[in-house]
């Protein structure tokens, strides 16, 4: 058998998590899609999938190969592509991953327009919180937020978001605004407890002092949008990186406090797996999005800069 093919095989049996769904895609038969898996496992001498009679799952060793596969497959589409044209134009499907806020509001505006561009473009955007497995997966490229974890993935920061403490005008209408950190602890503060130390909020003062107080309030929950939407209806103040609370400080639905303390930024990353070359659909997807967010983010324009 063709190993190329087999690997081809393989690969879409894995990320399908099924025989039939595999042939059904490669337009072949359940039992030619199971041969050529057969004769890979044969011929490394290894098993590439755990298999029951409920679903198939990949072993340690599948896990391994599916990840070369991926990159040899991608290789010879792109050496293919380099041979029949020498500008390769970006085309076919385009997988992208990004956490819900960011996916949402900042990301689907952009494959809109995009798409305009490129209109052999196809993208999957998955919106998901938390790292996902971008092989097992067969992404092209994630959106991911904070410190990134060691890995085999490149990564390309595309803007630092500060983060800010804020609330609605009805909020200081009836409490009044906090002068400095330590006036927190008078104030009713909304909790993200999807980051720890989730209740002491950390300033750096503008002679360098590092602040760190501890606070408390009525609401808590793991996401930031109901902490934002909670302190837009004066429900109290919150901390939200401004790539999330900008349209509402540019609205004016939510107003900035404590600015000249600063609180730890939010770095945002494309990553995306090793590759020597790049796909025209992913550098130009790169390229596109990093337009978007130079020099200064959009979504700081309530600064006035």
């Amino acid at each position: 058998m063709d190993k190329l093919t087999s690997m081809k095989v393989f690969a879409k049996v894995a990320q399908s998590g099924s025989y039939a769904a595999a042939a059904k895609e490669l337009g072949i038969s359940r039992a030619m899609a199971t041969k050529h898996v057969i004769y890979l496992e044969n011929t490394l001498g290894v098993r590439l999938l755990n298999r029951t009679t409920r679903k198939l799952s990949l072993t340690e060793a599948g896990t391994a190969y599916l990840a070369r596969c991926l990159q040899i497959l991608e290789e010879i589409e792109e050496a293919e592509s380099a041979v029949t044209s020498l500008h390769a134009e970006p085309q076919g499907l385009l997988r992208v991953s990004a956490p819900p806020f960011f996916g949402t509001f900042h990301l689907a505006p952009t494959i809109a327009d995009y798409v305009k561009q490129y209109p052999k473009v196809r993208v999957d955007l998955i919106i998901r919180g938390g790292a996902v497995d971008m092989l097992a997966e067969g992404l092209d490229l994630a959106i991911r937020l904070g410190e990134l974890p060691d890995s085999s993935l490149i990564a390309r920061k595309l803007a630092s978001s500060p983060r800010v403490v804020c609330g609605a005008a009805s909020y200081f209408e009836k409490y009044g605004r906090p002068k400095t950190p330590q006036d927190l602890r008078e104030h009713n503060c909304l909790i993200n407890f999807g980051f720890e130390p989730h209740d002491v909020w950390r300033f750096t003062a503008p002679n360098g002092e590092q602040i760190a107080v501890r606070v408390s309030g009525t609401l808590r929950a793991n996401t930031a949008d109901p902490l934002r939407l909670a302190a837009i209806h004066g429900a109290g103040l919150v901390v939200l990186p401004t790539y999330i609370a900008g349209q509402d400080l540019s609205k004016g639905r939510l107003e900035a406090v404590l600015q000249e303390y600063e609180l730890p930024s939010m770095d945002i990353y494309a990553v995306y797996p090793h590759r020597r070359h790049l796909s025209a659909k992913v550098r130009t997807f790169l390229d596109f999005l990093t337009e978007r967010l130079y020099p200064i983010p959009y979504w700081e324009k309530w600064r006035g800069t």
